[in-house]
């Protein structure tokens, strides 16, 4: 698959943008464990022509991530076309243009997902990003606002004639937010409907190498994207890269996989402060398969997701290895 000049190779399998999430630490982790190309979080648009210090400082890539992309929000116009401008500057390899976040903040201001709801204006803002830069433009978006309205399989090729390089899309409506089960089955009716020339990427609930082989084999789809099954499990990449490979994978270790978080704690540290960045992570503490159905796991799991500094979660780490994994 490529998009662009980028050959991403057969069956690629990639990081999706998730905001407060795929920091350069995660990024960097989840392209060692076999991601093909990973996304930043999200950048406001408005933020960036801003120049606020916090949303420029999304911009910053490690050259060991490529390919990676910079993905964009909002809903103005012109923000839109400076920011891409601005970051194009900032050297990534593809520009992104989020059109599928529902969270209210966003979706509810006309950026995001909202855009479903003024397809001429989102049709508006991608042609004028693609004119502006040289790289790359793709798109990520939903099957619609709600279930009355998917209109996927319509505005995937008004999309493309604008001129953007792939689709993403989640097999979800706006209103779904993230409940309920992906619907992969427009997704794969728009592959296989002969309108698309450009790579169709499907997202939603792979969270297992089999599920990662489904979507092509049942869908179709050019490649995949995984989001939240990578949440404190970013050797999931490692799983699904050698199944779709050989049919099979050899699951990491535990001591591996708590390496991993170790890496991650100590890399959020680094990159942000010790109270702060143990805040940031705690996320990917909270939703790591590591720890699913450990038995009186609870007051463990209370400790641990309240410490403050890297000695507290490094004791709790060690209790539970002597616990659990010894």
């Amino acid at each position: 698959m490529k998009i662009g000049n980028i050959d991403l190779g057969e069956r690629p399998v990639m990081l999706a943008p998730m905001e407060d999430v795929t920091d350069p630490s995660f990024r960097l982790i989840c392209r060692e464990q076999g991601a093909k190309m990973v996304y930043t979080e999200f950048v406001s648009s408005e933020a960036l022509v801003r120049n606020i210090a916090s949303t420029a400082r999304k911009l910053n890539i490690d050259e060991r991530e490529r390919p990676v992309a910079i993905q964009i929000y909002g809903r103005d116009p012109e923000a839109m076309v400076d920011a891409a401008k601005m970051v194009e500057d900032a050297g990534p390899d593809i520009i992104d243009i989020n059109f599928g976040c529902p969270v209210k903040k966003v979706a509810g201001k006309g950026a995001g997902a909202g855009m479903l709801r003024d397809v001429p204006k989102m049709l508006a803002i991608t042609e004028s990003v693609v004119k502006a830069v040289s790289l790359p433009v793709t798109v990520k978006t939903r099957l619609g606002w709600d279930a009355e309205s998917k209109i996927i399989t319509d505005l995937a090729p008004r999309l493309q004639d604008c001129g953007i390089a792939a689709l993403t899309v989640h097999g979800r409506t706006r209103a779904q937010m993230y409940t309920g089960d992906a619907d992969w089955s427009l997704i794969g009716e728009l592959k296989s409907s002969g309108k698309m020339e450009i790579p169709i990427i499907g997202n939603g609930d792979i969270t297992t190498p089999e599920g990662a082989a489904k979507a092509f084999d049942d869908y179709g789809v050019d490649g995949v994207m995984i989001g939240r099954g990578a949440i404190g499990a970013t050797w999931i990449f490692h799983d699904v890269e050698q199944y779709l490979r050989t049919g099979e994978w050899i699951p990491l270790t535990d001591a591996e996989k708590f390496a991993l978080l170790r890496r991650q704690i100590s890399e959020s540290i680094d990159r942000i402060d010790e109270y702060r960045g143990i805040l940031h992570i705690r996320r990917h503490l909270a939703a790591t398969p590591l720890f699913k159905g450990l038995p009186d796991f609870r007051q463990t799991r209370i400790r641990m997701l309240r410490a403050e500094t890297a000695d507290e979660l490094e004791q709790i780490f060690r209790e539970i290895e002597e616990k659990y994994f010894g």
